[in-house]
């Protein structure tokens, strides 16, 4: 696994004690009116932190953010009641890679108790001064039987394997066969689903894992799982439920008589869809192993419900805006409706948000109230985008002396690339950075295309390439790539504006919002990019569910507008001011969107 923890075990408790009820679950992340947002949930297990001893009456109130990443636990991340980090740690996490990708919920609930540990710990904060906490994950799925205890998802059999990771495409075909139905929620997920959401997943679990299949009592996605290991409470959020599992959220909020179970509209989860894709047993127990159909998370309880880690991180930056109007006299609802979140991490995903619902064809949603409430969401993405760039750079031959040459000067591989590429700049005399790649193009589809294509067997293609094996060579590939994916994100906006989206800014936050030249590049498609006060804003996001539901605040909006505006000014990003670039970027866009047209000209050749 990743790392002796002889001192924890998966019954390892993660706070300091306090006492709690065991409540059953539904899907729900919003009261039903949209007042308070997010509802609490109470635990039913003793939650506890072994560290220093704590003073009897909390001296200041601390909101813990935990986010699971593809890699790692970035758990224990702590904020005072302004949204400034106090403290942070993480723990890296299994993943078996061979052929799919796949967690164990053991490890990653013990790498989050090792964060949250050691995180309070560096930050001097003692559990009992934790006011709220809030869990962020990837959208991968769990499967646990009646005890919790995992039931694997691998032909291996291995136990230990029971987390189907979200960027596992093992479903490929299945998604295919459930999208040749006419379910209407379809509709509501762009018009197809992806092999990275549940249904499929779940299809595939029963088509090859049929003793799993029965032994499974819960499916989960993984931020569920983790606030349901952290309370006992088996209640799922809209914003996963609706995202990842065709749970109609809009349908939900109205509040219909739910004995007209077999309508769509009048009931958040479509019978007729599961039965039509051979998952029908889904249905027994009022929904029981995926997520109950009936509201009532109790309020005012130190959990927050969870959310994906993209959502979080939504949440944590969408209100970071550049110059707030002083002369503003109200809540302008629109203006968020004009920006478009990227977090950017291992893959990227592009959220926008909407007062009407907008059906955008290869684009997920739209999504009620699954990221900020009362308001639609509309989600896009690149399925590698950080995983992307790792794999061109260690896969090419001089990617060990770049690795060493990096470590000699103390900085990271994509520090010195950008070093290189500034230096060829001058020797080369180009007009302009990005002119460095005129004959490099790459097509970034490596794992698919997510949207706003929506077709999953996409390949990536690089055009371009010669017998050159020099760490300058490897630096124009790195460029070229940056600029194929920048390339992804005008194909998303132009998209999504093509369908009634307004979108003109860009918010930026994960690891590849650290790269200077990821950033300009991608402001360079036309957009002004943002980047947010606080750098963990997936992190921030999930502190604000704690928030919330510690009633620090009212509203999931009024915790976003006062907490992601803590700190210095956030940094703008502008689009470069000499038309010749954006004629040189209009042109390698054309190229961009011929490499797609060409792939799909070669299968029917080979067809």
């Amino acid at each position: 696994m990743s790392g002796p923890r002889t001192d924890w075990s998966d019954t390892t408790p993660l706070l300091s004690p306090q006492h709690y009820r065991h409540r059953g679950g539904t899907p729900s992340a919003f009261s039903d009116r949209g007042s308070s947002s997010f509802s609490g949930r109470r635990a039913s297990a003793s939650l506890e932190m072994a560290a220093t001893a704590v003073p009897a009456v909390p001296t200041r109130s601390v909101l813990l953010g935990v986010d699971v990443g593809t890699g790692s636990a970035r758990a224990g991340r702590l904020f005072d009641k302004d949204g400034k980090l106090l403290g942070s740690a993480s723990s890296p996490i299994q993943i078996w890679k061979d052929g799919d990708c796949i967690d164990n919920s053991t490890d990653i609930w013990l790498a989050i108790c090792a964060a949250v540990k050691a995180a309070c710990s560096l930050a001097n904060v003692a559990g009992e001064e934790v006011a709220g906490l809030g869990f962020a994950a990837t959208c991968s799925l769990v499967a646990v039987d009646a005890d919790g205890s995992p039931v694997t998802v691998s032909l291996s059999g291995d136990s230990r394997r029971n987390i189907i990771v979200w960027m596992d495409h093992r479903a490929v075909k299945q998604a295919e066969k459930i999208n040749s139905c006419s379910s209407p929620v379809l509709q509501y997920c762009g018009g197809c689903l992806s092999p990275e959401m549940q249904p499929p997943k779940l299809l595939w679990v029963k088509e090859n894992l049929q003793e799993s299949w029965t032994m499974a009592f819960r499916w989960m996605d993984l931020s569920d799982w983790l606030a349901y290991r952290a309370t006992g409470d088996d209640t799922r959020s809209l914003c996963t439920t609706v995202c990842k599992w065709t749970y109609l959220g809009h349908a939900h909020m109205q509040q219909v008589d739910e004995k007209d179970s077999r309508n769509m509209e009048a009931c958040g989860w479509d019978d007729d869809f599961w039965e039509e894709i051979g998952l029908g047993d889904l249905i027994d127990g009022h929904h029981a192993k995926i997520g109950r159909s009936e509201l009532g998370l109790r309020a005012g309880t130190p959990v927050g419900t969870s959310l994906i880690d993209a959502h979080a991180g939504g949440v944590g930056v969408m209100e970071s805006v550049a110059v707030p109007d002083p002369e503003a006299k109200e809540y302008d609802k629109e203006a968020i409706c004009h920006r478009l979140v990227l977090v950017c991490g291992t893959s990227t995903c592009h959220m926008a948000v909407s007062c009407s619902k907008l059906f955008i064809p290869g684009v997920w949603g739209p999504f009620w109230s699954a990221m900020v409430p009362e308001y639609w969401l509309t989600e896009g993405g690149q399925s590698a985008t950080g995983a992307l760039l790792d794999y061109i750079i260690e896969n090419h031959v001089a990617s060990p002396r770049l690795a060493n040459h990096a470590a000699s000067q103390n900085i990271s591989v994509f520090e010195l690339l950008n070093k290189i590429l500034e230096s060829m700049l001058q020797d080369l005399n180009s007009p302009f950075l990005a002119a460095l790649t005129e004959d490099i193009h790459v097509l970034p589809d490596f794992h698919g295309n997510r949207s706003p294509i929506a077709d999953p067997k996409a390949k990536g293609v690089v055009c371009g390439l010669t017998l050159d094996t020099s760490e300058k060579q490897l630096a124009l590939l790195y460029l070229a790539t940056v600029q194929g994916i920048a390339y992804g994100t005008r194909h998303i906006v132009e998209h999504c504006n093509a369908h009634g989206h307004r979108i003109d800014t860009l918010l930026a936050c994960g690891g590849l919002s650290k790269n200077p030249l990821f950033l300009q590049e991608h402001a360079d498609i036309g957009c002004s990019i943002v980047l947010p006060r606080q750098s963990e804003s997936v992190l921030l996001g999930a502190a604000i569910l704690g928030a919330v539901a510690s009633k620090k605040y009212s509203s999931l909006s009024d915790a976003m507008k006062a907490l992601n505006a803590a700190g210095q000014a956030p940094l703008v990003i502008h689009p470069a001011k000499d038309p010749k670039v954006k004629k040189y970027h209009d042109a390698k866009y054309r190229i961009f969107r011929e490499l797609y047209e060409q792939q799909l000209s070669h299968r029917l050749i080979m067809a």
